[in-house]
C-alpha cells in the first residue's frame, strides 16, 4: 500500500512535510491507458493494489469527534495517477458510507477534501494562515494569496444540484474544463447507505492566479516528489451543523491550510509489465543553428547493448548521445537503433530536426 523509505524520503522530500516515514505512489498510465473519465473503474483495473490508499492510512485529528473510524460507517480507497506529458493527476475514489449526506446547497456534505502542492513550496496557503496576521481578513490576501502556491478543492461526494467542487481561494476555473473534470457513479438517495465511485482529474499549479491566462501549471516528472494530502469530512446528520468526522492522510488536521502539513508522492514510472522489453527513444537539443550542431540524447527503454544514429545525411554514429555537425541545411530524417540482450527497436522523427 505505501513504501516504507524514512531517509530516501526525508532526503527527496526535504524538511517540513509530514509523516516522513511514509511515501505514497502515483502510477503512471501508459500514453494508450489514459482513463476516460466517466465514473467507471474498468481503466483503473491495471493499477496494482499496492497503489491502493485505504482508510487505514487516515487519522481522525478534530479534537472532540472522537475516533469513528469504522469499514462499517465509512471505508474509502483512493488511487492516484498521472500521465507523463499531461500535467494532470488522476484520482478514483470509492468509498461505501452507511449515511450519504448531500440535501443541502452549502458545504453542508459529505466532502473529499484534497490539498495539492506539486512543487514542494511549502507553507500556508489559505488567507487565514496568512503569516502576516493583519492581512488575513484582507481582500489582498484572498486575491493574491489564497489557494495560489497549493491548492484546496473541497470535493462533494455526490454533487447534486451543485458544482462538483468548491476551490477554497481565488481560482474557481481550476475546476472547470480544460483544467479539469469529474464523473460520478451511485444509485443511493439522500440519507441512504451504498457505495460512490467519484472519478476526476485536476490540474496542479505552481502559481494559480484569479486570471487564468498568468497562472503556471505545475511541471509533473518521473519519480519527482509531489505533496499531496487529503482528509474525509462525514456527515451524518442533515441537521447537525459540524461533521462526525476529518479523518485525514496527513495525521495532522491543519492540512488544509499549511501545503508543509501534507505527505510525500513520487510520480512513478510505468510498471515494467505494461511496457515493451526494449524501446527506443531519443530527443534533441540545437546547439547553434549557424553551426547546423545538434545534441542527441537516447531515452531508451530497456536492457540496452549498441546505438546507431542515422541523422539523415548519409553521417551515422554509435554512440550513446552523439553530436553531430550538419554540413548543410535541410530537413532530415533521424532513425535511432538499439539492441539488446531481449531485442532491437528503432525511433525515426520525420524533419523534427530542420536546420537552415
Amino acid at each position: 500500500m505505501y513504501t516504507l523509505a524514512f531517509l530516501a524520503a526525508a532526503m527527496a522530500a526535504g524538511p517540513g512535510l509530514q509523516r516522513p516515514d511514509v511515501e505514497f505512489k502515483i502510477f503512471q498510465f501508459p500514453a494508450d491507458k489514459i482513463p476516460r473519465i466517466d465514473g467507471k473503474v474498468d481503466d483503473w483495473a491495471i493499477v496494482p493494489d499496492a497503489y491502493v490508499i485505504g482508510s487505514d492510512q487516515l487519522r481522525e485529528t478534530v479534537a472532540g469527534l472522537g475516533d469513528q473510524r469504522d469499514p462499517k460507517n465509512l471505508d474509502v480507497r483512493v488511487k492516484v495517477g498521472w500521465v507523463k506529458g499531461l500535467n494532470h493527476l488522476y484520482f478514483l475514489y470509492e468509498a461505501v458510507d452507511n449515511y450519504w449526506d448531500f440535501a443541502r446547497d452549502d458545504l453542508h456534505n459529505d466532502i473529499f477534501e484534497l490539498v495539492v502542492d506539486a512543487d514542494l513550496s511549502g507553507g500556508p496557503l489559505i488567507r487565514q494562515m496568512h503569516p502576516i496576521e493583519k492581512l488575513r481578513d484582507t481582500a489582498d490576501a484572498h486575491y493574491r494569496f489564497h489557494g495560489v502556491h497549493a491548492q484546496n478543492y473541497h470535493i462533494f461526494t455526490p454533487a447534486e444540484g451543485k458544482d462538483w467542487a468548491m476551490v477554497w481561494g481565488a481560482q474557481p476555473w481550476v475546476k472547470d474544463l480544460p483544467y479539469a473534470n469529474a464523473a460520478y457513479q451511485y444509485d443511493f438517495k439522500h440519507g441512504q447507505s451504498g457505495k460512490l465511485v467519484l472519478e476526476f482529474f485536476i490540474t496542479p499549479f505552481d502559481y494559480a492566479a484569479p486570471e487564468p491566462w498568468r497562472a503556471v501549471p505545475s511541471q509533473l516528472e518521473e519519480n519527482k516528489i509531489i505533496a499531496m494530502s487529503w482528509s474525509i469530512l462525514d456527515y451524518d446528520d442533515e441537521k447537525a451543523e459540524r461533521f462526525a468526522g476529518f479523518w485525514n492522510l496527513s495525521h495532522k488536521t491543519t492540512m488544509y491550510g499549511n501545503a508543509s502539513d501534507l505527505v510525500a508522492f513520487r510520480l512513478m514510472p510505468i510498471e515494467n509489465h505494461l511496457r515493451k522489453p526494449i524501446e527506443a527513444d531519443w530527443s534533441f537539443q540545437v546547439l547553434s543553428r549557424e553551426d547546423r550542431l545538434v545534441a542527441f540524447r537516447d531515452r531508451s527503454y530497456g536492457k540496452i547493448t549498441s546505438w546507431r544514429w542515422e541523422f539523415g545525411d548519409g553521417q551515422s554514429s554509435t554512440e550513446r548521445h552523439p553530436v553531430h555537425r550538419y554540413e548543410k541545411g535541410g530537413e532530415f530524417v533521424v532513425t535511432l537503433h538499439v539492441a539488446g540482450p531481449d531485442g532491437k527497436a528503432r525511433r525515426s522523427k520525420v524533419w523534427d530536426v530542420t536546420l537552415p
